[in-house]
């Protein structure tokens, strides 16, 4: 019914409107008592086999909601009742911003793909911690963090602190964010040395809580094989928590949309089903230099089942989605993870 009926009228409108106005309804729903409970009957799917553990969590299923989605952590409870195992927030940053200029969100519905711009607009991490004291669901919550478009690279770490110390109580495990391509230098912070002083920076300042939370960086899929052999030796010496690769690509390769609507799109990171073979190389590619411990959460171009069970075979531990959620709906946690349960019972 989703991508029969209810995608197309929803593609009727502004992709940011859209999303504006499917915020305030589920917002608004889940006010009224009982109704994510209600929700969860529907969209939810439990089976102990699905539970994964890693650095210290342990995750009801390994099907997450990706950053970008929910930046201002305001739907947490609602998107833990249409079944989602963790939720990670953000791109959060310290101050208030409001990103780049409208248009910023486009659909290419013939790539069954989104390019944005968003330029980590956030209402600032202080907005996002009054929000995450009052949920009521006790689903894993992941902290993207970022830095001010303002703030220069030689004082991201700053912002980056900043960030940490304020979600420090509220979130399960933090993500540090260096690639999106939409904050004007920030892919600068993913060369070799400037990562590794904020990796190293990012895991003592962890180290030093009374209750360490794991910290995971997340990487873009633009990054060649030597700079991907980078990323390994820092993870690696810095004793960062994981990896979650994908971000989105500056690749317009391949697409089906005309190149003049491309065009005229302009700049922006490109997600949905384009995305996933690259973001599973690099998944591949990463899980044979780290060996099987280390874990890594996949994202990319997950539209539907087969593509998680893809990017989990690839040496993926957990997988997060968001143009995926757009696409095919409110089920489609729920599918991915009966899938996955199949998949099990038909390779024991």
């Amino acid at each position: 019914m989703y991508t029969s009926f209810v995608r197309r009228i929803l593609f009727l409108a502004d992709p940011e409107k859209i999303h504006h106005f499917v915020f305030s309804l589920l917002s608004t729903t889940g006010k009224i008592p009982g109704f994510n409970k209600l929700l969860g009957l529907f969209f939810k799917y439990e089976n102990p086999r699905l539970e994964r553990v890693l650095f210290g969590v342990r995750f009801k299923n390994p099907v997450g909601l990706a950053a970008g989605f929910d930046k201002d952590a305001r739907l947490v409870d609602e998107m833990a009742a249409l079944g989602f195992g963790f939720i990670e927030i953000g791109t959060l940053t310290p101050k208030p911003q409001p990103g780049n200029d409208r248009p910023r969100l486009f659909r290419l519905p013939d790539d069954q793909a989104l390019v944005n711009r968003m330029g980590f607009n956030n209402q600032g991490v202080d907005a996002a911690v009054k929000r995450l004291r009052k949920r009521s669901s006790s689903v894993i919550v992941g902290g993207n963090i970022g830095k001010n478009k303002s703030t220069p690279n030689e004082k991201a770490l700053d912002d980056y602190v900043e960030c940490f110390k304020a979600l420090e109580p509220y979130v399960d495990y933090f993500v540090v964010n260096v690639s999106s391509p939409n904050t004007p230098g920030l892919r600068a912070l993913q060369e070799k040395e400037p990562l590794q002083h904020l990796m190293s920076s990012m895991k003592k300042l962890a180290l030093a809580s009374a209750k360490p939370k794991p910290v995971l960086l997340k990487i873009a899929p633009d990054l060649n094989d030597t700079q991907l052999d980078d990323v390994v030796d820092i993870v690696v010496n810095t004793g960062t928590d994981g990896i979650i690769a994908t971000n989105t690509t500056v690749s317009r390769e391949g697409l089906r949309t005309d190149h003049s609507s491309i065009e005229q799109i302009g700049n922006g990171g490109l997600s949905g089903k384009p995305l996933g073979t690259r973001s599973t190389e690099v998944i591949r590619y990463l899980r044979k230099r780290l060996g099987p411990d280390l874990p890594i959460i996949g994202v990319g171009g997950i539209m539907r089942p087969e593509d998680a069970i893809e990017k989990l075979n690839a040496g993926a531990n957990l997988v997060q989605l968001y143009t995926g959620f757009i696409y095919e709906g409110p089920a489609i946690a729920r599918r991915i993870n009966e899938a996955i349960i199949k998949e099990m019972r038909s390779n024991p």
